[in-house]
């Protein structure tokens, strides 16, 4: 079985099947095995952590809903969320996708006092002079479409820039800048706390 993270780019599409010509793809970035799919998904727009397995086990165990586990998001919004907004995103938003209203789950969401360490985004996030931005770090255990961006949006403070740093103990500090990093099973499972 083969394993891998990697640092999906802005403007990419997290799958191997190209839907237009000019589309950015996973192929893209390395030749994996023909075996191998992603773990979830990050939407075009969104960059970050993703891994790429053909061992369905993992799969199965990730994307069930039941055994939650932790995911780690930089996010750059528009404007300086306050206190309130802080609150209503660590206790659950109202948000609505593809015609259903939910209520996320509790999530650990803090604002953040600087500018994460991160590629350069290319093309960059636009800057508006008369608004000001802000990063928070939000973290939760459940993978709806584009919650963050809805959960930011029905508190008030739209997504500039979205970057998933962290699955449980995967990180993207572990890539050392580059694209893609095969890991042994061993490393995959210790780092997602699961017994092989």
């Amino acid at each position: 079985m083969h394993y891998f993270i990697i640092n999906k780019p802005y403007g990419m599409l997290s799958q191997f099947t190209r839907e237009a010509d000019h589309h950015r793809v996973l192929g893209d970035l390395h030749d994996f095995p023909k075996s191998v799919y992603p773990v979830g998904r990050l939407d075009r727009d969104s960059e970050g952590l993703l891994i790429l397995t053909d061992d369905k086990q993992l799969h199965t165990r990730l994307l069930n809903p039941k055994w939650g586990h932790q995911r780690s998001y930089w996010v750059q919004v528009e404007g300086i969320p306050g206190e309130e907004a802080m609150q209503k995103l660590r206790g659950g938003v109202p948000i609505r996708a593809k015609k259903k209203s939910w209520t996320t789950l509790p999530a650990r969401a803090e604002l953040l006092g600087i500018t994460p360490v991160s590629e350069p985004r290319d093309p960059p996030v636009r800057v508006r002079q008369t608004i000001p931005d802000s990063w928070l770090e939000l973290t939760l255990t459940e993978g709806k479409n584009r919650q963050v961006r809805r959960m930011c949006a029905a508190v008030g403070f739209p997504v500039l820039r979205l970057i998933r740093h962290r699955i449980e103990g995967l990180s993207l500090e572990q890539l050392s800048q580059k694209p893609v990093k095969s890991l042994a099973k061993t490393e995959m499972y210790a780092s997602l706390g699961l017994s092989t």
